[in-house]
């Protein structure tokens, strides 16, 4: 808490020190000496004066009065809140930062800018990229916060190999499925990696729109993923986030 001091100074040296002075005070007085600090002490001090100086005693009764009344104020904030929350309440804004390769940027603005504008709209965030990799997420709930967030690892991070996912077949070919199961991330599930028996064809077994558990077995360097279903077993998926 702070207060401002203020001082009306006769020529005969007599003198009055003011607590917390307004704006006349300050303009016709002699002082505005700003004192700020906490219950146990003093952290920061500012002076403007219109006289040549001030006296020691001056400076004592100044800080004196403006101890008592920043203890005052202080007293009077701790009635409402004693400490200090634990986190930002829900309906107060809040800016996350995230950082990301930069050539992860592009994947995130999307072609004319349709996948940060998608986001944007679904989550009700605010998203800023900097051409560092800086990306900042504005937001007024943490639900929207997460909600972009997430989006946004998902499409920046990359799956592991090993791992069991959750996705949705969302294109089905005479070789084999194409599996969405990491954000914005397909893989192709060979014929050969439907089920543990022999497959004649791939609609036997899935069709578009089903939802499958896939196992990552390879990302080449080109970032294709090879995927399989009957890798997965009674393993259990990896919890992703729905984009």
């Amino acid at each position: 808490a702070g207060i401002a001091m203020g001082l009306i100074l006769e020529e005969s040296g007599e003198f009055a020190v003011l607590s917390d002075i307004l704006g006349d005070e300050d303009h016709l007085g002699d002082m505005d000496f700003k004192v700020a600090g906490t219950s146990e002490g003093i952290t920061s001090l500012q002076m403007d004066i219109k006289i040549s100086g001030i006296t020691e005693e001056i400076m004592k009764i100044a800080l004196a009065q403006a101890t008592e009344g920043r203890l005052h104020i202080l007293g009077e904030m701790a009635k409402a809140i004693d400490s200090a929350r634990d986190g930002v309440r829900d309906g107060a804004p809040r800016i996350t930062q995230l950082q990301v390769k930069k050539d992860k940027i592009r994947d995130i603005i999307g072609t004319g800018g349709k996948v940060i504008r998608e986001i944007c709209e679904v989550t009700g965030a605010k998203i800023d990229i900097d051409d560092d990799g800086t990306v900042k997420v504005a937001a007024t709930t943490t639900e929207s916060a997460e909600a972009a967030i997430n989006w946004i690892k998902s499409i920046v991070d990359d799956p592991e190999v090993g791992v069991i996912y959750t996705g949705k077949v969302v294109k089905v070919v005479d070789f084999g499925a194409f599996v969405n199961f990491f954000g914005s991330r397909d893989g192709l599930v060979h014929i050969s990696e439907l089920a543990a028996q022999r497959v004649g064809k791939v609609t036997d077994v899935v069709n578009e729109g089903d939802e499958v558990r896939v196992k990552v077995l390879e990302i080449d360097g080109r970032g294709k993923v090879r995927l399989s279903i009957k890798a997965v077993g009674t393993e259990e998926p990896k919890a992703t986030e729905e984009t």
